[in-house]
């Protein structure tokens, strides 16, 4: 296993973690009115991180499978990973030609810290479509050829460094209870809460001339 490896599979991995719906959901039930908010979006942690992890070995292993059992496997796999990032950024573009009104994270009223795992699995889940550095470092693992145990470590740290912000919030959560409550509700208020979002073409146009230079190079690789 490459020190390369390791650093690229990280950077995408913090680039992910940047995710507004994760994060806003942990935010949420730090927030929420309960018994135990902190075990709650802890438990929504965990289902997270098991979403990132346990799909990411599903992908894997089917990258893997492909790329040993035709001679050009990986080259199909690295166009296939490109071609979702660049899908995802073209959607992303798209969607900002038009004003539209981003919905509210909200919390289910089945969510408690049981259940929360639950509600982690779905949002996060929900979102990898999107997730276009998710599919890039999984590329990147299966053609670094760096054998099964090595690759599972590998997706298990990126799913692990995927979470950080909500491990960040749980700490700030658990050590510090209400002085940081307001920040947090200031998190939500960005990240989770209804929003309209008007229509921007330089936005629009910045991601489709992302997207057409990601499939260019993905189509040259």
């Amino acid at each position: 296993m490459t020190a390369a490896l390791i650093t690229g599979v990280a950077g995408l991995a913090l680039l992910d973690a940047l995710n507004p719906a994760t994060i806003a959901g942990v935010a949420l039930l730090l927030l929420a009115p309960m018994a135990h908010p902190v075990r709650t979006a802890a438990g929504f942690t965990v289902g997270a991180y098991l979403t990132v992890f346990g799909l990411g070995v599903l992908v894997y292993l089917g990258a893997d499978a492909a790329a040993g059992a035709f001679g050009d496997g990986l080259t199909w796999v690295r166009r296939a990973a490109f071609t979702v990032a660049a899908l995802a950024l073209a959607a992303a573009g798209l969607r900002r030609l038009r004003p539209r009104v981003r919905p509210a994270v909200t919390v289910p009223a089945w969510v408690n810290p049981c259940t929360a795992a639950a509600l982690g699995f779905l949002m996060t889940g929900a979102d990898l479509p999107n997730a276009f550095p998710y599919f890039i470092a999984i590329e990147r693992i299966v053609g670094a050829d760096v054998g099964a145990t090595s690759a599972l470590l590998v997706l298990a740290g990126y799913a692990l460094v995927y979470c950080l912000p909500c491990m960040l919030l749980l700490v700030a959560g658990a050590t510090h209870g209400d002085r940081v409550r307001r920040r947090r509700g200031g998190l939500y208020a960005r990240l989770g809460a209804e929003k309209e979002q008007p229509r921007s073409v330089p936005t629009a146009l910045g991601c489709l001339a992302v997207a057409a230079a990601v499939m260019t190079v993905g189509v040259a690789a």
